[in-house]
């Protein structure tokens, strides 16, 4: 199982996005567990992670986050993914990310 981690400014606009990733990863089949901390928990929460998605509000965070979860493939997510809240479109940058 995959293990995909959303970070942002808070965590709390991310949460909508991980509930309508976790629709199109089921409608998918494809299992994984998804969750959204804000980017001050990288290391404690997604230092495991096969790969982590940055909110377009953090996306200059991104060498930092590097350095807190060395080997981690991080990207941010697309502006217009993050406002349309496109559950399925945040999955495939992950599973691209992750090179599935």
């Amino acid at each position: 199982m995959k293990k995909i981690i959303l970070l942002c400014a808070g965590g709390m606009s991310t949460s909508m996005l991980v509930k309508n990733m976790q629709k199109a990863a089921a409608d998918e089949g494809f299992e994984c567990s998804i969750a959204a901390f804000p980017q001050a928990d990288a290391k404690d929460k997604a230092s495991d992670a096969d790969c982590i998605l940055l909110g377009p509000q953090i996306r200059f965070a991104k060498a930092k986050v590097a350095e807190a979860c060395p080997g981690v493939p991080i990207d941010a997510i697309d502006m217009k993914i993050y406002g349309r809240m496109d559950g399925k479109g945040a999955l495939g940058v992950a599973k691209k990310l992750m090179g599935i």
